[in-house]
């Protein structure tokens, strides 16, 4: 394991509220560049009309996709913002719940918001950075970077 102190000082906490038919994703990246977020975590509660979810497949070094095109409830989403190759890069994971009480989980590929996502992201002054990982093929948290 490593360390690294991120946050000494005050942090900034931001609430945003996602509409129906916004995109979760790329509206909390438009944010997150517009705000210069350079290192932040978030949790979010709300529901989607449609997702997809991801499993990372080690074999293929891909996600797999887990698309459900129906209404579902985001039980938890939470992921964190670090930079990559420049900009903040969104990293998250969610369960969701079905109309049977059902659930289904994963990481975060894509979401339309329907009626509400409420999200609180909580910004550090420092910054993270990602770099790309030889053994998964995927940008990871460097915290030496």
């Amino acid at each position: 394991m490593r360390h690294k102190l991120l946050n000494a000082a005050a942090e900034k906490t931001h609430a945003l509220i996602f509409d129906t038919g916004d995109e979760a994703l790329g509206g909390l990246q438009q944010f997150c560049i517009e705000q210069n977020v350079t290192a932040a975590r978030f949790t979010a509660i709300g529901a989607f009309s449609a997702v997809t979810l991801g499993y990372f497949n080690w074999e293929t070094r891909e996600y797999e996709k887990i698309p459900l095109d129906e209404q579902v409830e985001a039980l938890t989403l939470i992921g964190d913002v670090a930079l990559h190759e420049g900009k903040p890069k969104i990293h998250a994971h969610a369960v969701v719940g079905r109309r049977d009480g059902t659930t289904r989980g994963g990481h975060l590929i894509d979401a339309h918001v329907r009626p509400t996502l409420e999200v609180i992201l909580i910004e550090s002054p420092g910054y993270l950075k990602r770099t790309m990982d030889a053994d998964s093929g995927i940008p990871l948290i460097d915290i030496d970077a």
